[in-house]
């Protein structure tokens, strides 16, 4: 059974869904719907959530009421704003990976002097689990060190080059952004450093310039795209420069041959190479992509079975590697919080 919310959102029977403890938790914070609608507002420009909910009573209410289920960015804003998880809050049931996790408390914020920042990052780096052999406490280890040292100055450290993998509307970005907001180091996008060079390889050659799926990109421009994002990293490197990459990496992590060839060419530089996967739901997928809106995306909602048939939601790397469980959202809200303690610390 379906209904249309206030806000022109489908609301349906979700796994979990208590829109109660949504109120419950705005009640004990002593706010009225119509302050809840302002702060969500505030929350969605910190966080860079767009487009910017309205934020209104109305649409408060009805998330409330069950008579909208709230989209990704109000189920951000509402975790941020109450310092809460997705279940916590009665978006969701948890699921078997965050039953097992022992996740530290957030304090609230007028206890900041207590070192509620310090505990909002150690919360959402513990999304960073192991898949193999390798050693995420070093991993965790060494981007709460380098965010503190962003801070106190100088990093005597080799450099890192990190990789965040993941299918379009993953969380990748995100987590990305999060880690090179914390840590201080350059992030590089790979539709931002190389849109303009691929829209207009693939116009010359008569094609759309918003194609992603047809033999016209695969074989004509990817393959340079990649290039373009792996140069301007190894430019970093060679500086000592720690670098952030975000892009799907999907064919490059199929591959152990590639990706020996880019560890041993981190180690002519003395660089050390990490791998982090970003796993996600179709549902919330789709979610994310709907709402960004990118003119990529087009082909993808319009073929969505056809696209989604080709998304494993099982993928690993064939390559040792961090994974990091974003399925309904829930690692992404952790780094959300995390960002808004630390914008609320060194404003």
């Amino acid at each position: 059974m379906e209904t249309i919310g206030g806000n022109g959102v489908t609301a349906r029977e979700r796994p979990g869904w208590k829109p109660k403890k949504l109120r419950e938790h705005r009640e004990a914070h002593g706010l009225t719907l119509e302050q809840v609608g302002e702060q969500v507002r505030n929350i969605a420009e910190i966080l860079k959530l767009t487009p910017v909910p309205q934020g209104n009573f109305q649409t408060v209410f009805n998330h409330e009421s069950k008579k909208s289920y709230p989209d990704p960015r109000y189920q951000r804003a509402y975790c941020a704003l109450f310092g809460a998880t997705p279940w916590e809050l009665g978006f969701r049931d948890k699921l078997p990976h965050e039953e097992e996790q022992q996740l530290p408390k957030l304090t609230p914020e007028r206890d900041m002097v207590t070192g509620a920042h310090v505990q909002a990052v150690e919360s959402a780096l513990l999304q960073i689990d192991a898949a193999g052999e390798v050693d995420h406490h070093g991993l965790r280890h060494r981007l709460m060190d380098a965010w503190r040292r962003r801070h106190t100055g100088g990093d005597p450290h080799r450099p890192h080059m990190l990789l965040v993998g993941g299918y379009a509307g993953s969380g990748k970005s995100e987590l990305a952004e999060f880690i090179s907001y914390l840590t201080g180091w350059p992030r590089l996008d790979k539709d931002s450093l190389t849109r303009p060079l691929v829209e207009a390889l693939l116009t010359a050659h008569g094609g759309d310039p918003h194609d992603r799926h047809t033999p016209l990109y695969l074989e004509r421009a990817r393959e340079a795209e990649y290039q373009c994002l792996m140069e301007s990293a190894y430019d970093n490197i060679r500086a000592g420069i720690s670098t952030v990459l975000d892009a799907p990496f999907l064919k490059e992590l199929s591959d152990p041959a590639w990706m020996e060839r880019l560890a041993n060419k981190c180690r002519s530089f003395g660089a050390e190479l990490a791998v982090v996967w970003v796993r996600c739901d179709h549902d919330s997928m789709r979610e994310y992509i709907t709402l960004r809106s990118a003119a990529r995306d087009a082909w993808k909602l319009a073929n969505w079975d056809e696209y989604i048939r080709g998304v494993d939601e099982g993928f690993a790397p064939k390559v040792d590697h961090f994974v990091v469980d974003n399925r309904l959202g829930g690692a992404v809200s952790l780094t959300d919080q995390a960002k808004l303690a630390l914008g609320r610390m060194y404003a």
